[in-house]
């Protein structure tokens, strides 16, 4: 949600005539505010990294011919209802997307 500053500078590019203090007890009294952050969980970190598969590629990257090596990562994206997790398949000869997914748990469908 925009704030009172945000919203004040649409309604003016709309061609609405109201001040910015106007907006601001408008959206305070209507009980309408920004999103200023997101809520913090702790958690633990430590322990050794897990080791799903082995490093075949060690570090080299140049690659002769499409469709011998494709490489993979998986992100996650925070939105407003929570994370996504993205998950991308690419050639690494043309640096070009093979394929992808996105789901809000990171399970075997989204690899």
């Amino acid at each position: 949600m925009y704030g009172y500053r945000k919203v004040s500078d649409d309604l003016r590019e709309l061609g609405e005539q109201c001040g910015i203090n106007r907006v601001h007890r408008l959206m305070r009294s209507a009980g309408i505010g920004s999103q200023t952050g997101y809520a913090k969980r702790k958690y633990k970190r430590g322990g050794a990294p897990s080791l799903v598969a082995p490093n075949h590629l060690q570090r080299q990257f140049d690659v002769a011919e499409p469709n011998c090596i494709w490489v993979t990562d998986i992100t996650y994206i925070r939105t407003h209802e929570g994370w996504l997790y993205l998950a991308v398949v690419l050639d690494l000869f043309s640096r070009q997307v093979v394929g992808w997914s996105i789901s809000s748990r990171i399970d075997r469908e989204l690899a």
